[in-house]
């Protein structure tokens, strides 16, 4: 599936001051991802907002991300949720045409031990009608999957082909890709170590960050890719101010901030979540003005 080797973005969904969905900011977001150079778009996930948006706000949202990208590069839909028999009923009844995979995140808030992931996975493996990315990301789920957890999928389900790992823990990723399968695509999902992931053998990121900065960090990975690592750690060393920048305050707030500088879309988002401060605005500005001089 070397269709999701490289950089893919997990896209924002951009608000207008109401909070209606912005999908004209929404093409223009989905344009300068696809110009900068980045090799596939993931709608729908944690960076979506998708926890606040409708059913029928998410089915405009994949459609009109569909229709922009008028396949040009892969597409993967976030189908996830806590409730395995939910996500069963979404994955049979969503339309994937236009999609090539899902990607689905670990259960949160419910806990559930390494073998009760591994049944979740099951069911949706079975349901699927799309090949599945599986999410790991303990810091918002409230529980790790573990990498055996992980690899026993890879092995007893073909159509399970990668895992998007953000635990942040080079170990664990380590262990991964020395126990996987052949083929079995093991992506970073956090932005700090894609780099290292690449290097120690991963496939890529689906990145926050190179949606704002598409051509930089889809550089940095194909870099990584061809283990050249001294240029790629120079653009990381190069990105690493922003990409803590962009995290101060949660995402996506930072990435929304990271848009209204570079004139897409406002830095609207919906409650619970909150616009980055001013300050913090200002930085990310500040910032974006030296990396275009450096760049110039």
């Amino acid at each position: 599936m070397n269709q999701f080797k490289g950089t893919g973005v997990a896209l924002v969904t951009p608000f207008n001051a109401d909070k209606s969905i912005d999908f004209l900011a929404l093409e223009r977001i989905v344009e300068h991802s696809i110009q900068g150079g980045v090799d596939y778009l993931v709608v729908l996930g944690t960076t979506a907002e998708a926890a606040t948006l409708s059913k029928a706000e998410k089915q405009q949202v994949a459609q009109k991300v569909a229709l922009t990208n008028a396949g040009r590069v892969p597409l993967v839909l976030g189908i996830g949720g806590n409730n395995t028999s939910t996500v069963v009923e979404e994955l049979q009844h969503t339309d994937l045409s236009e999609y090539d995979a899902v990607l689905s995140v670990s259960p949160c808030y419910n806990k559930p031990t390494q073998e009760g992931i591994y049944h979740h996975f099951k069911a949706l493996s079975e349901a699927s009608p799309k090949p599945i990315i599986m999410y790991n990301v303990p810091s918002r789920t409230g529980s790790n999957m573990a990498p055996m957890t992980t690899v026993r999928l890879a092995r007893d389900f073909k159509n399970i082909i990668a895992i998007k790992e953000a635990c942040g823990n080079s170990i664990q990723i380590d262990t991964i890709l020395s126990t996987k399968p052949d083929g079995f695509q093991v992506i970073s999902g956090d932005d700090f170590t894609a780099l290292s992931t690449v290097l120690a053998g991963g496939s890529g990121v689906i990145s926050v960050l190179g949606q704002g900065l598409p051509h930089e960090f889809s550089e940095m990975i194909r870099l990584g890719l061809e283990n050249d690592a001294r240029q790629a750690y120079q653009i990381h060393h190069q990105l690493l101010p922003l990409m803590h920048l962009g995290f101060e305050e949660g995402n996506p707030a930072g990435i929304k901030s990271i848009f209204e500088s570079l004139g897409l879309s406002t830095a609207s988002v919906r409650l619970p979540l909150v616009e980055a401060s001013n300050p913090l605005k200002k930085k990310i500005g500040d910032f974006l003005g030296t990396l275009s001089r450096v760049g110039a």
